[in-house]
Protein backbone atom coordinates (compact mmCIF):
# COMPACT_ATOMS: atom_id res chain seq x y z
CA UNK A 1 0.00 0.00 0.00
CA UNK A 2 1.59 3.57 -0.98
CA UNK A 3 1.64 5.56 2.12
CA UNK A 4 0.12 8.83 0.95
CA UNK A 5 -3.06 9.81 -1.10
CA UNK A 6 -3.34 12.55 -2.79
CA UNK A 7 -0.68 14.72 -4.92
CA UNK A 8 -1.07 16.88 -7.48
CA UNK A 9 1.88 18.35 -9.47
CA UNK A 10 1.02 21.98 -10.78
CA UNK A 11 1.97 22.23 -14.35
CA UNK A 12 0.18 25.09 -16.12
CA UNK A 13 2.65 27.84 -16.01
CA UNK A 14 3.64 30.03 -18.96
CA UNK A 15 6.99 29.14 -19.37
CA UNK A 16 7.84 32.29 -20.21
CA UNK A 17 11.57 31.84 -19.16
CA UNK A 18 12.06 29.02 -21.21
CA UNK A 19 10.67 29.96 -24.12
CA UNK A 20 8.87 26.57 -24.30
CA UNK A 21 6.10 24.48 -22.05
CA UNK A 22 9.21 22.87 -19.46
CA UNK A 23 5.80 20.51 -18.33
CA UNK A 24 6.53 19.47 -21.57
CA UNK A 25 10.42 18.89 -21.89
CA UNK A 26 11.99 15.59 -22.26
CA UNK A 27 13.67 14.73 -18.93
CA UNK A 28 15.04 11.43 -16.75
CA UNK A 29 13.86 8.89 -19.44
CA UNK A 30 10.54 10.08 -19.82
CA UNK A 31 8.86 12.20 -22.69
CA UNK A 32 8.85 14.81 -20.40
CA UNK A 33 9.28 16.29 -17.36
CA UNK A 34 5.69 16.24 -16.33
CA UNK A 35 6.02 12.29 -16.59
CA UNK A 36 9.14 11.67 -14.98
CA UNK A 37 7.24 13.42 -12.08
CA UNK A 38 4.15 11.66 -12.53
CA UNK A 39 5.91 8.40 -12.35
CA UNK A 40 7.66 9.68 -9.39
CA UNK A 41 4.71 10.42 -7.17
CA UNK A 42 2.87 7.40 -8.03
CA UNK A 43 5.47 5.46 -6.60
CA UNK A 44 4.57 6.77 -3.16
CA UNK A 45 0.60 8.31 -3.74
CA UNK A 46 -2.33 6.27 -4.47
CA UNK A 47 -3.77 8.93 -6.27
CA UNK A 48 -1.87 11.66 -8.62
CA UNK A 49 -2.97 14.40 -11.17
CA UNK A 50 -1.91 17.08 -13.18
CA UNK A 51 -3.12 20.23 -12.65
CA UNK A 52 -3.11 22.42 -16.46
CA UNK A 53 -5.32 25.00 -18.62
CA UNK A 54 -5.85 21.81 -20.66
CA UNK A 55 -5.03 18.46 -21.14
CA UNK A 56 -1.53 18.63 -23.20
CA UNK A 57 0.26 15.35 -22.04
CA UNK A 58 0.87 12.47 -24.26
CA UNK A 59 0.72 9.61 -21.14
CA UNK A 60 -2.26 8.17 -19.18
CA UNK A 61 -3.03 10.37 -16.59
CA UNK A 62 -6.05 12.29 -14.72
CA UNK A 63 -5.77 16.20 -15.27
CA UNK A 64 -7.42 18.92 -13.50
CA UNK A 65 -8.05 21.61 -15.65
CA UNK A 66 -8.39 25.68 -14.02
CA UNK A 67 -11.77 26.59 -13.76
CA UNK A 68 -10.12 30.59 -13.95
CA UNK A 69 -8.91 32.45 -17.04
CA UNK A 70 -6.18 33.74 -14.82
CA UNK A 71 -2.82 31.55 -14.74
CA UNK A 72 -1.26 31.06 -11.63
CA UNK A 73 -0.32 28.67 -8.53
CA UNK A 74 -3.16 29.56 -6.53
CA UNK A 75 -5.96 29.15 -9.68
CA UNK A 76 -4.43 25.44 -9.62
CA UNK A 77 -4.50 25.06 -6.21
CA UNK A 78 -8.27 26.42 -5.62
CA UNK A 79 -9.30 24.58 -8.80
CA UNK A 80 -8.18 21.10 -7.84
CA UNK A 81 -9.99 21.53 -4.48
CA UNK A 82 -12.95 22.92 -5.98
CA UNK A 83 -12.82 19.40 -8.24
CA UNK A 84 -11.87 17.45 -5.42
CA UNK A 85 -14.89 18.35 -3.03
CA UNK A 86 -14.73 15.35 -0.84
CA UNK A 87 -10.31 15.46 -0.17
CA UNK A 88 -9.17 16.68 2.93
CA UNK A 89 -5.71 16.95 2.18
CA UNK A 90 -3.32 17.55 -1.33
CA UNK A 91 0.43 17.02 -2.01
CA UNK A 92 1.25 19.98 -4.39
CA UNK A 93 4.55 19.26 -6.12
CA UNK A 94 5.60 22.00 -8.80
CA UNK A 95 6.50 20.22 -12.72
CA UNK A 96 9.60 22.22 -12.84
CA UNK A 97 11.16 20.89 -9.06
CA UNK A 98 12.34 17.54 -10.72
CA UNK A 99 15.11 17.18 -7.61
CA UNK A 100 12.34 16.99 -4.60
CA UNK A 101 12.58 13.67 -3.79
CA UNK A 102 10.64 10.64 -1.64
CA UNK A 103 12.73 11.91 1.73
CA UNK A 104 11.67 15.24 1.62
CA UNK A 105 7.90 14.51 0.63
CA UNK A 106 7.91 12.30 3.34
CA UNK A 107 8.97 14.43 6.10
CA UNK A 108 6.25 16.84 4.68
CA UNK A 109 4.07 14.42 4.92
CA UNK A 110 4.97 12.95 7.95
CA UNK A 111 3.01 16.10 9.53
CA UNK A 112 -0.36 15.40 8.18
CA UNK A 113 -2.03 15.58 11.49
CA UNK A 114 -0.54 18.71 12.13
CA UNK A 115 -3.36 21.45 12.85
CA UNK A 116 -1.87 24.12 10.50
CA UNK A 117 -3.80 24.78 6.88
CA UNK A 118 -0.31 24.20 5.31
CA UNK A 119 2.57 22.66 5.87
CA UNK A 120 5.44 23.97 3.55
CA UNK A 121 8.79 23.12 2.79
CA UNK A 122 11.70 25.89 3.47
CA UNK A 123 15.05 25.82 2.07
CA UNK A 124 17.96 28.46 2.94
CA UNK A 125 16.73 30.23 -0.08
CA UNK A 126 13.37 30.54 1.47
CA UNK A 127 9.83 29.35 1.64
CA UNK A 128 9.25 27.11 -1.27
CA UNK A 129 5.34 26.89 -1.57
CA UNK A 130 4.91 24.54 -4.29
CA UNK A 131 6.31 21.65 -2.19
CA UNK A 132 3.64 21.78 0.22
CA UNK A 133 0.37 19.87 2.06
CA UNK A 134 -2.53 22.20 1.46
CA UNK A 135 -5.40 21.22 3.31
CA UNK A 136 -9.09 22.20 2.31
CA UNK A 137 -9.35 24.09 5.61
CA UNK A 138 -7.27 27.04 3.35
CA UNK A 139 -9.78 26.90 0.79
CA UNK A 140 -11.68 30.30 2.37
CA UNK A 141 -8.70 31.96 2.58
CA UNK A 142 -7.34 31.40 -1.45
CA UNK A 143 -10.78 31.88 -2.26
CA UNK A 144 -10.66 35.35 -0.77
CA UNK A 145 -7.05 35.90 -2.39
CA UNK A 146 -8.56 35.09 -5.82
CA UNK A 147 -10.69 37.52 -5.19
CA UNK A 148 -9.08 40.24 -4.15
CA UNK A 149 -6.43 39.61 -7.52
CA UNK A 150 -3.79 38.87 -4.83
CA UNK A 151 -2.40 35.44 -6.44
CA UNK A 152 0.81 35.21 -4.66
CA UNK A 153 1.44 32.02 -2.20
CA UNK A 154 3.42 33.66 -0.08
CA UNK A 155 0.40 36.21 0.95
CA UNK A 156 -1.64 33.17 1.19
CA UNK A 157 0.79 31.29 3.48
CA UNK A 158 1.17 34.43 5.43
CA UNK A 159 -2.23 34.84 6.25
CA UNK A 160 -2.86 30.96 6.86
CA UNK A 161 -1.91 28.77 9.97
CA UNK A 162 1.11 27.68 8.14
CA UNK A 163 3.71 24.76 9.63
CA UNK A 164 6.86 24.91 8.38
CA UNK A 165 9.37 22.18 7.31
CA UNK A 166 13.04 23.65 7.40
CA UNK A 167 15.23 21.72 5.14
CA UNK A 168 19.01 22.60 4.84
CA UNK A 169 20.10 22.26 1.35
CA UNK A 170 18.93 24.46 -1.64
CA UNK A 171 19.62 21.95 -4.25
CA UNK A 172 16.67 19.63 -4.10
CA UNK A 173 14.39 22.38 -4.59
CA UNK A 174 15.67 23.33 -7.83
CA UNK A 175 13.86 25.27 -10.53
CA UNK A 176 13.88 24.98 -14.15
CA UNK A 177 13.16 28.31 -15.44
CA UNK A 178 15.67 28.75 -17.84
CA UNK A 179 17.12 27.02 -20.63
CA UNK A 180 20.61 26.83 -18.87
CA UNK A 181 19.07 25.60 -15.80
CA UNK A 182 17.36 22.88 -17.55
CA UNK A 183 20.51 21.79 -19.39
CA UNK A 184 22.26 22.07 -15.91
CA UNK A 185 19.37 19.50 -14.54
CA UNK A 186 20.14 16.86 -17.26
CA UNK A 187 23.85 16.40 -16.24
CA UNK A 188 22.12 15.35 -12.93
CA UNK A 189 22.29 12.14 -11.96
CA UNK A 190 18.87 11.10 -10.82
CA UNK A 191 18.04 9.20 -7.68
CA UNK A 192 16.40 5.99 -8.04
CA UNK A 193 12.94 5.60 -5.79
Amino acid sequence: MKPYKHAVIIAGGESSRMGKDKALLPFGGYNSLAEYQHQKLQNIFQHVALSAKTDKFDFECKVITDKYEASSPLVGILSIFESLPKVDSIFVLSVDAPFVDDVIIGEIMGQIDNVADAIVAQSPSGVQPLCALYKRSILPLVEAQYKEGNHKLQALLAKANTEYVLFKDDTPFTNLNHPEEYEEALEVPLKKS
